[in-house]
């Protein structure tokens, strides 16, 4: 039985990897949640899965979290803590065998750090982990001998067909890409999307940062960062191709020109079961590809629609604060082009404004990466509002 502490519990991922854990009993049992502010469903969680640690993002939620399992007549109530410190108890519970870091933001950073530093297994979903703090977490997994596995589903992929060769017969990792819901877009129309248009992901159902850094292909950007760390692979080892289908996850180019794919419908609870269970793979009902309606696609990126793609590129090889930088940006950027102050092409400009900017430290304490996190959101911040004083 392994036991499971996981942050952002009630978020898609997080969710889904409830749901997985449910669907093998006799595998998992969840140790311990951490969430936001979804407090009712943090509660109905709790409840379900009897978690003995529990953290929510405010003391506010802590309390009305004690409130409703109270209501609910759950007798024990669990450990209940809050903010950064809760997260962290969750994190580094000496009672958990595998943390999932699936909280969205750097919120879910140092809690995870901490559990790497002590040498807890961690099945990986939280991107900032590794695109703002990729070089220090690596090198503490090294020394803790940690190794980090991928649920995203392209990395995960990754992982899979890495296991038909060795790293040094290496040539190439490719990343698919849907295109997102503007991929037939024309460039000029761009200014005129709308947030529910770049919500409509035409394969994938998550959250909404998320969804729109898949339209902007930022994501994509976040995921070659990744896989750069991840995978210890160098810049020109990774591509990018768009694939509409979303069949193919990733691929994986050997040195003799053989290529190795891994194909999947798109559920991210496939990814998810993967990395809780590896070894091991387990059945899973329900999913299956029909290969007699099957058709794979592929095209080339095209970087004047999909500028955010070519800016992670620019801030994976830079490094320093940048891919930090990169993230911070897009979220500040993203979340006002959904509150209607920005137009779809300014989280590019944004994100350039800011790379631009952005002073050059070196990172060598987590501390580090969260203060170059605050600039950069600083910085994003200013850029919008001289941007809006300009339109004013």
């Amino acid at each position: 039985m392994k036991r499971v502490a996981l942050l952002g519990s009630t978020g898609s991922i997080g969710r889904q990897s409830l749901e997985v854990m449910n669907s093998l009993p006799d595998r998992f049992a969840v140790r311990g949640l951490a969430a936001g502010t979804s407090v009712e469903e943090l509660a109905r969680q709790v409840v379900k899965h009897r978690p003995a640690l529990v953290s929510t993002g405010t003391r506010t939620g802590a309390d009305e979290l004690a409130e409703r399992l109270r209501a609910a007549r759950l007798d024990p109530l669990p450990e209940i803590g809050w903010g950064a410190e809760g997260i962290e108890r969750v994190a580094t519970d000496s009672e958990a065998d595998l943390l999932i870091s699936a909280a969205v933001g750097v919120v879910g950073l140092p809690a995870t750090y901490k559990a790497i530093e002590q040498g807890k297994a961690v099945a990986l979903a939280n991107k900032e982990v590794l695109v703002a703090a990729g070089e220090v977490v690596t090198k503490a997994a090294r020394r803790a001998g940690v190794a980090m596995l991928p649920i995203d589903s392209e990395h995960s992929a990754i992982h899979q067909c890495l296991r038909a060769g060795n790293r040094k017969e290496l040539r190439r990792l490719v990343l698919t890409a849907s295109g997102g819901p503007f991929r037939r877009t024309p460039v000029e129309d761009l200014d005129d999307v709308t947030p529910d248009q770049a919500l409509a992901h035409p394969n994938w159902r998550m959250g909404r940062r998320i969804t729109v850094d898949s339209a902007t292909l930022t994501n994509k950007g976040f995921e070659v960062i990744e896989a750069r760390w991840l995978f210890d692979a160098t810049p020109d080892q990774i591509d990018v191709v768009i694939h509409p289908q979303s069949t193919i996850h990733s691929m994986v180019e050997f040195m003799d020109g053989s290529v190795v794919a891994q194909l999947g419908p798109p559920d991210m609870r496939i990814p998810i079961q993967y990395a809780l269970t590896f070894p091991d793979r387990l059945p899973a009902s329900g999913f299956s590809l029909d290969w007699t309606r099957m058709r794979l696609d592929f095209e080339p990126v095209p970087a004047e629609k999909f500028p955010c793609l070519g800016l992670a590129r620019h801030a994976m090889r830079a490094g320093g604060p940048l891919p930090c930088a990169l993230n911070a940006a897009d979220e500040v950027a993203v979340a006002a082009f959904l509150g209607r102050r920005l137009p779809f092409p300014g989280i590019a400009q944004v994100i350039e404004q800011v790379l631009d900017r952005m002073p050059r430290m070196r990172f060598e304490r987590i501390e580090d990466v969260l203060e170059a996190d605050a600039e950069a959101r600083r910085l994003a911040v200013e850029e919008l509002s001289r941007r809006e004083a300009k339109v004013s």
